[in-house]
């Protein structure tokens, strides 16, 4: 082929131009230039670059091989019904004089994602392709004619969006499609001195190409222009001012905007995103402000826009009260604070009242005495009047705690009485336990509703310490009741656990309750009181 020694250079060229295209395509995306916003993908796509076939494959029955064309070039036109998807129509060019060429025009699918200066695509194509050749190396040898035959293609590629003419301009940084095509020529037919003609071609092979890409309408049309206003403060009183602002979205910066205003309340002026409204003259009530702007006459270069404010009548005053301390006991005085307010400052008057106790005071301030309360919950009202007659009140609570409960009555141990002393009468309640006795019954007839628990113990040397436990305290609660007339309803006997020959005693108050840990009730059936006799005397014989 005539073109054959410049195939590898053919293809250094192009990957030169493809590091170069990644190169300023980094350069653009760090450059100071601003991106364009957001994401709005063209409507047309028209592609014009030079293009490589590498081929593969060869001439049947001749076996004579198919080479690769290094120059050629590719044209295309692709219309989207969408942000993604749309048709295609490809021509590409790949001449190579007198020897091996083809042409083809592919139409088909094509599918995109468009990000923000990137897009990627894919596509697949079927159509015709017209391929001649092959032809041995030596020149003089015939090869087959120009012949037409079907042709798939598949495959994608990037583009760079550049930011010149308005993002109209872009670069196809790389395309890159398989393409299989059959071309059958007739019969195979011998020509003298010239080899065979005829067969068929069944060729595939990569088709490589980079350009130019123009980018025509948009997807998304303009976004119309919007408005929105706002009034500060939105509610006043009579001849309070009032300030509107209008915020306007989606203007064209080639265009100067225009703005008018109207109020139906007030005096409005101003004739730019900004007016102020005089309210002197408006009565009490809402009211509507409106704004315009305007870029042009063409659809979705205008908009308009509303807010409302309030003008309201002179408000009447407020009031909080409180009470400190809010919980006291009987008696007690409380500081009543009341904490009026007339939005336009007019003079205010205070007074009070309770629902128990009494309150004096005309100020912000006032005191409640509790001294004629009972215990439980008082309502104090708080007050305000203004110079125009409009009221407020307001209320706190006080809570008056009753006295406290007496505390509950508690046992409490008295005297011991102790039976070391009688050696032969070891549960006998011998003279010197009467003063022990004596101020025990003291405390019971001082205390009529009083009961007295006596509780008997052994040592742990005795033998039948148990009974001998048992007979002390029956022994004791006999004193009393005999001798002191104590009645016996009112007296408890239990046998203890401690390590001694004694009887303790405990007083138990009426609503008390008796500790009868480590103690067992005595079962008075079973253990005869003994009498308080003295020992006989003995005579010795002279």
């Amino acid at each position: 082929m005539v073109y054959r020694p410049f195939r590898s250079v053919s293809r250094l060229v192009l990957a030169a131009c493809a590091v170069s295209l990644g190169v300023a395509s980094a350069g653009a995306q760090t450059s100071g230039a601003a991106a364009p916003v957001g994401v709005n993908p063209s409507r047309v796509d028209v592609f014009l670059g030079y293009s490589y076939f590498g081929a593969h494959g060869q001439n049947k029955p001749s076996g004579i091989n198919y080479s690769s064309i290094d120059l050629g070039a590719i044209g295309s036109g692709a219309y989207y019904f969408n942000k993604y998807a749309g048709g295609e129509i490809i021509f590409a060019a790949h001449p190579d004089g007198d020897n091996d060429g083809l042409y083809t025009i592919s139409a088909g699918p094509i599918f995109r994602y468009p990000m923000q200066n990137f897009t990627v695509f894919a596509h697949g194509l079927a159509g015709g392709a017209r391929l001649s050749g092959p032809n041995q190396s030596n020149p003089d040898i015939y090869h087959n004619p120009w012949q037409w035959g079907p042709t798939l293609t598949a495959g994608g590629g990037m583009d760079y969006d550049l930011p010149f003419f308005n993002h109209r301009l872009g670069l196809r940084l790389f395309e890159a499609d398989y393409r299989y095509m059959h071309v059958n020529y007739g019969p195979a037919t011998p020509v003298p001195t010239h080899g065979n003609i005829g067969g068929r071609a069944n060729l595939n092979g990569v088709e490589l190409s980079s350009g130019l890409l123009l980018h025509f309408g948009h997807i998304i049309p303009p976004p119309p222009v919007t408005y929105a206003c706002s009034v500060a403060p939105t509610t006043v009183f009579p001849g309070d001012p009032v300030t509107v602002t209008g915020t306007a979205g989606n203007l064209d910066p080639k265009k100067t905007a225009s703005y008018t205003w109207n109020a139906d309340g007030g005096v409005i002026s101003g004739t730019s995103s900004t007016a102020n409204i005089d309210t002197k003259a408006a009565n009490p009530g809402t009211y509507t402000v409106k704004g315009h702007v305007s870029t042009g006459q063409k659809p979705g270069e205008t908009a308009d826009c509303s807010a409302q404010y309030t003008v309201r009548a002179y408000e009447p005053p407020t009031v909080s009260c409180s009470a400190n301390p809010s919980t006291v006991a009987p008696g007690d005085s409380v500081t009543i604070t009341s904490n009026g307010v007339s939005p336009q400052n007019r003079p205010l008057t205070y007074s009070y009242s309770a629902s128990s106790g009494s309150v004096s005071g005309s100020t912000s301030t006032a005191t409640l005495s509790t001294a004629s309360a009972a215990p439980g919950t008082i309502t104090v009202t708080c007050n305000v009047v203004d110079d125009k007659g409009q009221t407020a009140s307001a209320t706190t609570t006080v809570t008056v705690n009753a006295p406290p409960a007496p505390p509950a009555p508690t046992t409490s141990s008295l005297c011991s009485v102790s039976f070391e002393r009688d050696k032969r009468r070891p549960a006998r309640v011998d003279n010197e336990a009467k003063a022990c006795l004596d101020d025990i019954s003291l405390n019971l007839q001082r205390t009529s509703d009083a009961k007295l628990a006596v509780v008997g113990n052994a040592a742990s040397s005795e033998k039948a310490g148990s009974k001998l436990a048992a007979e002390r305290a029956v022994n004791t609660k006999d004193y009393l009741v005999t001798e002191k007339g104590i009645d016996a309803s009112r007296i408890s006997v239990y046998t203890g656990s401690q390590d001694g020959q004694t009887v303790t005693t405990t007083l138990i108050p009426a609503g008390a309750t008796l500790d009868s840990t480590g103690i067992t009730s005595v079962d008075e059936s079973a253990v005869k009181a003994q009498p308080r006799k003295a020992l006989p005397t003995r005579h010795h014989k002279k």
